[in-house]
């Protein structure tokens, strides 16, 4: 993939010599959390040996406080970490001539009623969680995307189950769409059932004999009896959100309701959250995020082209 390679060579040139400058940082840190564990153990030698209880308490006064600054100093790194590297990529892909800026905030993310408008997840969603939250336009189509962890409670177990884990996008079209059509991942048709059965009983009927053999193997298509499917899911697009489909190795959601288009991939790693106990110092780290921020876009992008 041609844009995976220019994004190595920039990885290079620009976003490696920030992962040293952070690598240099986090193994200062290791170093301060090791001598810190070294002198803890010094004092407990210390009191075991001198039975001194008033000298042991004095020393473990400031290294209280020591230790707690050495937590923040970690803390800090963790949340500073992501940023820097995410605001490299976004300089990445802004520089196409089809993008506008575009803009993060590392503590943002999509609504919980946005998420569920989108009908493709019937749930309460009693835990919804999200970060990085990303916002500009690609074409004339404003958008934005964020991570989310949305959970609910299982009926069976005493636990909380995922509905969905990933990256969401939510963008509005230039033009209403008539009627409503909702794309599920066939894997997970299992999971899935309260949605099918609630976007059926507002009208909506499977159209998985109007879909293409191809689009059928990975996705279930639901629509309401007045969406004009195929003007919006053209052959070609269908192929291409396959294609998507088969070249991330991910599930992907889609649904189309008036202007709003949405769509989810998964994602079930927490992806470029820093270690601390080895380096970060690698491209796969980075092209992870990379590829499923590219993916969403560039399906927003084929259907900005098709329509």
């Amino acid at each position: 993939m041609k844009r995976l390679e220019e994004f190595r060579i920039y990885y290079n040139h620009t976003i490696h010599p920030e992962l040293m400058r952070l690598e240099r940082k986090r193994k200062r840190l290791l170093l301060l959390l090791f001598a810190s564990v070294f002198f803890f153990t010094a004092i407990l030698f210390l009191q075991f040996y001198l039975h001194i209880l008033a000298i042991s308490l004095f020393l473990m006064i400031p290294f209280g406080f020591y230790i707690t600054f050495i937590l923040y100093r970690i803390r800090r790194f963790k949340t500073t970490f992501k940023p820097h590297i995410v605001n490299l990529i976004l300089d990445f892909i802004d520089d196409s001539l089809n993008f506008g800026t575009l803009k993060y905030h590392s503590k943002r993310f999509i609504s919980k009623d946005r998420f569920l408008a989108s009908k493709i997840f019937k749930t309460e969603a009693p835990q919804y969680q999200g970060e990085d939250h990303i916002s500009g336009k690609i074409g004339e189509l404003d958008f934005e995307m964020c991570e989310l962890d949305v959970r609910e409670f299982s009926k069976v177990r005493n636990r909380l189950n995922y509905v969905f884990k990933g990256v969401f996008m939510h963008t509005t079209f230039n033009r209403e769409l008539r009627g409503e059509i909702i794309i599920l991942p066939d894997a997970f048709k299992q999971y899935l059932s309260r949605t099918i059965k609630s976007f059926n009983s507002s009208g909506g009927v499977s159209i998985d004999d109007v879909m293409t053999e191809r689009f059928d193997e990975y996705f279930m298509t639901f629509a309401t009896r007045d969406a004009n499917v195929l003007a919006l899911l053209s052959e070609d697009m269908q192929n291409a959100i396959v294609d998507f489909r088969i070249n991330s190795g991910k599930e992907l959601y889609f649904s189309f309701i008036g202007k709003d288009i949405y769509i989810g991939i998964t994602e079930p790693k927490d992806i470029l959250e820093p270690y601390i106990f080895k380096s970060n110092v690698s491209f796969e780290l980075v092209r992870e995020f990379f590829e499923d921020i590219h993916v969403l876009i560039s399906i927003i992008e084929e259907f900005d082209k098709n329509n």
